[in-house]
């Protein structure tokens, strides 16, 4: 039993439809990403294949239960890996290791009579694999279940989503999402954690990202640039300040994150006027937030950036206040 929280919804009717005399063999996870998709695919596989009588080893070391996602960009981070240490993946699935897959599908599974095979995403997945994947979705092996987790199931064939039960998965209310935070164990001061509620809009994954940043200061900083304005530039210089030293990429999605989510909570309470100038300064955080992982800004340039962006937005809103 998970005990994944904030999606009832999507285990009713999971075990409503396995338990039907013809389950359907193959499943789109839909949903942003951190939601929890792929921790209910590993939980549902469990319960798939699980036979009553029968000792089954933990989801992760399931011989029928097979995960593919991407592997280890080089050798560097294969060793990371195995040594338990944070890692970074490829880009994609490759058609390789779908073909894999697909010769281990020959066999019958070992220890019932279901198999499942979960994608840790689907919409990673190289063109040839998925071409590759549609002959599997196209032809199952009796007993066998795929799991296709999805952040974004556009950029899936229409071929493959056509084959697919859909399994939609929704942003979590603040109570579910501070309840995740709560059981996660990870450690955080309250300033962090009411960052974290606020950037993660209701994706546990997200909130649990950022806080591992420790960006709750920053994000009060934000918070009264696009609220007070900065006419003195005290407040810019209080951010910069928190943000001395070097900023890796995650860190700097982080802050562009935070910056852009103050914004967007911004709109809640904007006239038109300040609207139009939010919505503007969103726009422009939204471009930066694409070109940040393409172009090698300047840290103090960016923060510069960020910091004029919001501080339009808090002028705007003063001016409207006194009018």
């Amino acid at each position: 039993m998970s005990n994944l929280i904030g999606h009832e919804a999507a285990w009713a009717q999971w075990r409503a439809a396995i338990g039907g005399q013809r389950p359907h063999h193959a499943w789109l996870l839909a949903g942003r990403e951190g939601l929890g998709k792929a921790t209910f695919a590993l939980a549902a596989a469990a319960e798939l294949v699980a036979e009553p009588g029968v000792p089954q080893p933990p989801p992760h070391q399931h011989p029928d239960i097979l995960r593919l996602e991407p592997l280890p960009a080089n050798e560097d981070e294969v060793k990371k890996r195995d040594d338990g240490r944070p890692w970074q993946r490829k880009r994609n699935i490759s058609v390789d290791q779908v073909r894999e897959m697909q010769r281990r599908l020959v066999t019958r599974p070992t220890l019932g009579r279901r198999r499942a095979v979960i994608f840790d995403a689907a919409d990673q997945l190289e063109k040839g694999a998925v071409n590759a994947l549609l002959k599997s979705l196209e032809e199952p092996p009796q007993g066998t279940f795929f799991l296709l987790v999805a952040h974004q199931p556009g950029r899936l064939l229409p071929t493959v989503r056509s084959r697919c039960q859909v399994l939609r998965f929704h942003a979590l209310n603040d109570a579910d999402l501070a309840l995740a935070l709560d059981r996660s164990g990870q450690p955080m001061d309250a300033a962090t954690r009411t960052a974290a509620l606020a950037v993660g809009a209701g994706s546990p994954g997200a909130a649990l990202a950022f806080a591992a940043h420790e960006l709750g200061t920053v994000f009060g900083l934000m918070q009264r640039l696009a609220r007070e304005g900065d006419p003195e530039f005290a407040l810019r210089g209080a951010l910069s300040t928190a943000l001395a030293g070097k900023l890796d990429r995650e860190r700097q999605a982080a802050i562009i994150e935070a910056a852009r989510m103050v914004l967007v909570r911004a709109l809640d309470s904007a006239d038109r006027n300040a609207a139009a100038q939010i919505v503007e300064a969103h726009a422009r955080i939204v471009t930066l937030a694409g070109q940040a992982p393409i172009f090698n800004f300047d840290p103090a340039l960016m923060l510069l950036e960020i910091g004029a962006l919001l501080a339009s937005v808090g002028r705007t809103r003063e001016n409207a206040n006194r009018a």
